[in-house]
């Protein structure tokens, strides 16, 4: 009997509050997961150069390096082609998600209001054949 795949994320976030949110909601889908967590975009990179994620989700304020800067560079780096890049945040404004989007981001996620919301995104996110979806460079939901 096969073991159930565990995912290997990195959640990129410096807000307490938003990590443990987020933590919670992915204990509620039920996925095996593993969460590795960077608190600024400097952290991330240390954390990619031990391991290539499954997922990376990339909050776009944070300190050092923001998010849009930690996409535009790991784009430049080959060794991240695979990888995708989910990027979360409150904000909506449409030159930053055309940006995003532009830099190579495989999603937008704007950040819920309320815990139900995040678990369904979620559950979103881990049906989805992201080697498929990275391979074909097609953009299914961008926005969610």
């Amino acid at each position: 009997m096969n073991s159930p795949r565990v995912y290997d994320i990195i959640h990129a976030e410096d807000d307490a509050d938003d990590i443990l949110f987020f933590s919670l909601a992915i204990e509620e889908i039920n996925v095996p997961v593993k969460i590795r967590h960077a608190k600024d975009g400097d952290v991330l990179f240390q954390l990619l150069h031990q391991s290539i994620p499954d997922l990376l989700f990339l909050d776009i304020h944070m300190p050092c390096k923001n998010g849009i800067a930690c996409v535009e560079e790991i784009r430049r780096d080959p060794r991240y082609d695979l990888m995708p890049i989910l990027m979360i945040t409150s904000n909506d404004f449409e030159a930053l998600v055309e940006n995003a989007k532009n830099l190579g981001a495989n999603m937008y996620i704007q950040k819920p209001n309320t815990f139900d919301d995040l678990v369904e995104k979620l559950r979103y996110i881990f049906s989805v054949d992201w080697s498929k979806e990275i391979k074909e460079r097609s953009i299914l939901n961008f926005v969610i």
